[in-house]
């Protein structure tokens, strides 16, 4: 079984634009990194402030958390890891929003554990773990009472995870992934019941990646260029226009055009699948920060490096608003961004103390 990526057509510069958004990998406890100096005045960016665009929206800054976090439900209410005082296991926790913590799970650091893909499944959570002592494995916990976590399957398949939101989609009371065969010919989209139970195949041929349920995507999350998507349910399928130099990633609703001139990205457009209603969304510096397009159809996710993004692993934090027009900033200066479930969360640093911060787009 593999986690590694099985496409040939991978896109060096889309997989550039998400590693500023993956410098806190290795933060378990929520200490920061040392962070650079921070930008002078006259190089902020003139752009709203998120409270300033959005006051009615949902947004906190929670301080240092005991937990880095996978998952907002809400703005107060977190799932996360954090390796024990002894450093002996690392630990899945669930932080509700008065500040306490429940321990969903706990895996031997001997063994190299990985908790990933943590995704809501209405009141479950569902997540899959990796481990070097043996294969990985999917498992879900209630987040409304105290029953023990409960694994669902370890029949995985030969398993492909991009770092997106879809990784693990929940419909209907199944959750669903994908899986590659050894010669790229054949996809197999895999899903189990929430409860647990046998394992259903459906075999789709080529290669494709799960997006919002029914979909089908043929390279988005991969970080290869999309050039069709396809309706599990209809069997419908949209064609990707693109032109040479340009690769898309996309939702059924929106593509994000990524614009290179020989290794330089130029500017990145928005654009329907179909390619109509094209426009320009950002130039310069910017790049993705997140790997899913359109957020709730809305919003796209953006990170601008700055004079010492290299050595900080920092970036300034823009949403771009499909629906307006307008980019908002967030921060500055970001670290560890993510997205899930309608949320977007990162943590800024000062003197050495980390603040992490949290926005929930569905209240905009």
């Amino acid at each position: 079984m593999s986690t590694a990526p099985r496409r040939s057509r991978t896109l060096t510069i889309v997989g550039l634009t998400a590693a500023l958004g993956a410098t806190g990998v290795l933060i378990f406890r929520g200490s920061p990194a040392e962070p650079g100096p921070a930008p002078s005045a006259e190089a902020r960016s003139p752009r709203p402030s998120v409270t300033t665009a959005w006051p009615a929206a949902q947004y906190r800054t929670l301080g240092a958390l005991p937990l880095r976090p996978l998952l907002f439900l809400d703005t107060t209410t977190a799932v996360g890891v954090a390796t024990s005082n002894d450093d002996k296991f690392l630990r899945l926790l669930l932080r509700a929003g008065d500040g306490t913590t429940r321990e969903l799970r706990r895996l031997d650091t001997a063994a190299n554990p990985r908790f990933e893909n943590v995704t809501a499944a209405g009141d479950d959570i569902v997540w899959t773990e990796f481990s070097d002592s043996g294969p990985p494995q999917l498992w879900a916990a209630n987040t409304v009472d105290a029953a023990p976590a409960r694994r669902l399957t370890a029949d995985l398949g030969n398993v492909v995870f991009f770092g997106s939101q879809y990784d693990l989609v929940h419909q209907a009371g199944r959750v669903y992934w994908t899986a590659g065969s050894e010669d790229g010919s054949v996809t197999e989209v895999r899903s189990v019941p929430l409860t647990g139970g046998p394992v259903q195949v459906t075999r789709q041929p080529g290669e494709w990646t799960m997006a919002s349920w029914p979909w089908l995507d043929d390279g988005a999350s991969g970080g290869a260029a999309a050039t069709l998507l396809r309706n599990m349910s209809t069997g419908r399928e949209i064609t990707v226009p693109t032109d040479g130099g340009e690769f898309a990633a996309c939702s059924p609703s929106w593509c994000r055009v990524m614009v290179v001139n020989g290794d330089d990205l130029t500017r990145i457009d928005l654009m329907r699948p179909d390619g109509s209603q094209r426009r320009e969304m950002a130039t310069g510096a910017a790049r993705t920060a997140v790997p899913d397009v359109a957020v709730l159809d809305r919003f796209e996710i953006l990170a601008e490096p700055g004079r010492y993004s290299d050595t900080s692993g920092t970036a300034g934090l823009l949403v771009y608003d499909i629906n307006t027009g307008d980019t908002v900033e967030l921060a500055t200066a970001a670290n560890d961004t993510q997205s899930r479930n309608g949320l977007v969360w990162w943590y800024t640093s000062s003197a050495g103390a980390a603040d992490w911060h949290v926005l929930d787009l569905r209240t905009i």
